[in-house]
């Protein structure tokens, strides 16, 4: 199928979902990807490099009218407009779409696979879309948040802004958002080592976020055997997950 269209027709619509359904391995493989994911959606199992190029081939051309048109049938099709609106270069337009597309989202797939196109022109945008995304009463709206903070890590001047944001989910019951805040932690603690220890004698993280941010970083190959074994101190006995 040509998916490089300038117009997007219902006809059109028809064809991509059949295109789509094409690529699939099977209602097996389709239920196995919905319990991982976790998702209501039904899911058809598309290899990964299928999906990234039918994305490449739709944004080359008005890729807007199919986001615009397309009904989502399933998680395949959700990722694929994920991707997508990632690739609009106006940030105001992109986060109309974003904030559309994230009001939609039921699982943790559709929110990791989003690729932002973070620089120098709209970083301070992005990290205020971030702190926006983190204070929304949303789930995966707010991983969404903490998702976008991963590419601030290595800016000094963002680090302890991040912490901040960390610290101010403390109250946070959300299964999702709260292990997004601990593979942050774990990032943190990987590329702003000195800074993240500083920050671990006053944070406000809950429970269940330090403990597994410290598993995290105890899972990691990026990490000194002696840091594993120094990070087990910050642990707490009482997990706040049950």
């Amino acid at each position: 199928m040509d998916l490089v269209k300038k117009h997007w027709g219902v006809e059109d619509m028809t064809s991509f979902h059949e295109y789509v359904l094409s690529f699939s391995k099977g209602p097996e493989k389709g239920e196995w990807e919905r319990k991982i994911v976790n998702t209501s959606l039904p899911c058809i199992a598309v290899p990964s490099p299928a999906l990234k190029k039918i994305i490449a081939q739709i944004s080359k051309g008005n890729f807007l009218e199919f986001l615009n048109k397309i009904h989502i049938l399933n998680y395949t099709e959700q990722a694929i407009c994920g991707g997508l609106v990632c690739r609009i270069k106006d940030f105001s337009l992109m986060k109309k779409y974003l904030d559309e597309y994230l009001s939609k989202v039921d699982n943790w797939a559709a929110v990791d696979t989003l690729k932002f196109n973070i620089n120098n022109a709209n970083k301070k945008e992005y990290f205020s879309l971030a702190e926006t995304y983190v204070k929304s009463p949303q789930t995966f709206m707010r991983r969404c948040g903490l998702i976008i903070l991963f590419k601030f890590v290595n800016d000094d001047s963002y680090i302890d802004k991040i912490f901040d944001i960390m610290s101010s989910l403390s109250s946070e019951t959300e299964y999702y958002v709260n292990m997004a805040n601990a593979w942050l932690f774990a990032e943190c603690f990987t590329k702003q080592r000195e800074r993240t220890l500083k920050f671990l004698k006053t944070h406000n993280m809950n429970d269940f976020t330090i403990n597994k941010g410290v598993q995290k970083c105890r899972d990691s190959y990026r990490i000194s055997a002696e840091d594993k074994q120094m990070l087990l101190q910050y642990k707490r006995k009482k997990n706040a997950a049950k």
